[in-house]
């Protein structure tokens, strides 16, 4: 069985992208395992399956995503969300502005840049309320943290440091995404270090077991704890190693424990190619 695929990029979160019509026998778990190793297969952070110009009549949602972290765990994707919707505007399918529906969420999206020689955009989505649902300060390697568990999406430990470059973020990453305050399903974790109107975020994802190069939901996440610990105000521009993100909040409700948000930044289409199943 041949199968087309896409690779996407969302300012260094990469994904391999399937059309959900060619592979109408095939499993995502399955499939997640199968293409996004880094030795042996494609490699990717993540498996975006796309439903696209099948019209949701009720919601008016143009396409839907299923997306799977590089283990088969389903999870909601921020960045997998903005370069799925640049894919279906590629591919024709919408118009610059469109919704898409991920899980139990319909989002809206916007293309705002498209350069179709290079396969390059700009793109801008909302995204989940992000809700401060607890704050700790906890041990893990050996180190103490102040941390807030933030739900954007998924749930992300966010934790302030003062020396983000040379942290050990695999060490410390690993620690925080399984500590015992996070059981069963555990945590993304997070690192930041604030500045005057951006932050330095380096994110350990679940599921992909491993630093990735930014994160949507984990900038989402990050911008919200910058303004709960230093009052940083809206739009915080979040610098990933794989590029820069700006997230954009605004409180629901008198509490100021939740947000309603939404995330900009580049993507792309990398290449196109066929693997054999």
């Amino acid at each position: 069985m041949r199968v087309p695929f896409w690779k996407v990029c969302g300012a260094g979160n990469d994904f391999v992208l399937v059309d959900s019509a060619s592979v109408p026998s095939l499993t995502g778990p399955a499939l997640a395992r199968r293409l996004c190793p880094r030795r042996g297969s494609i490699g990717a952070d993540g498996l975006l399956v796309v439903r696209a110009g099948r019209a949701d009549k009720e919601q008016g949602a143009p396409a839907a995503l299923d997306y799977y972290n590089a283990d088969g765990s389903r999870a909601f994707c921020g960045n997998g969300a903005r370069c799925a919707l640049l894919w279906i505007f590629a591919q024709g399918r919408s118009a610059r502005k469109a919704q898409i529906r991920t899980g139990s969420c319909l989002l809206s999206g916007e293309i705002l840049a498209w350069d179709a020689r290079r396969g390059r955009g700009r793109v801008r989505v909302s995204m989940p309320p992000a809700r401060i649902a607890r704050r700790l300060r906890l041990k893990a390697a050996g180190r103490a943290f102040d941390v807030l568990l933030i739900d954007s999406g998924v749930p992300h430990a966010v934790a302030r440091v003062a020396r983000l470059e040379t942290l050990d973020v695999l060490r410390f990453g690993r620690a925080l995404r399984r500590h015992p305050a996070f059981l069963p399903g555990g945590a993304n974790a997070d690192f930041i270090r604030i500045g005057r109107g951006s932050l330095r975020l380096r994110t350990y994802e679940r599921g992909v077991e491993d630093e990735t190069l930014a994160c949507g939901t984990g900038a989402a996440a990050a911008a919200v704890a910058a303004h709960a610990w230093s009052g940083l105000r809206s739009p915080v521009r979040v610098l990933a190693r794989g590029g820069a993100l700006h997230a954009r909040f605004a409180p629901l409700g008198p509490s100021r424990d939740a947000f309603s948000m939404q995330i900009e930044g580049p993507a792309e289409i990398t290449f196109q190619g066929e693997v054999r199943l």
